[in-house]
């Protein structure tokens, strides 16, 4: 099946992560990290059984990318955005 080959996998990724750079927010990144590692797993030779458990792998790690580029990346705590300038003047 399809789903089982790795350049997939990497081939996902890579498009998950042109979208991150279009329509930036660390939600795609974290997807395409997920796709980048499952696609990794299958090119060295992990064995991840059926396509459920490599869905059930992809969506555990992009979480736990998602939540670690929010915290690295993302807003602090107490932290604003102040915008002083209005584009309209």
């Amino acid at each position: 099946m399809l789903w089982n080959e790795w350049w997939v996998w990497m081939a996902a990724g890579l498009v998950l992560g042109i979208v991150e750079i279009l329509i930036p927010g660390f939600v795609f990144l974290g997807f395409a990290i997920g796709a980048l590692v499952i696609g990794l797993c299958l090119a060295i030779g992990v064995p991840l059984g059926g396509i459920y458990l490599m869905l059930v792998i992809f969506a555990a790690v992009s979480l736990v990318a998602w939540i670690a580029l929010r915290r690295i990346i993302g807003v602090r705590e107490g932290q604003t955005k102040i915008i002083d300038r209005d584009i309209n003047n």
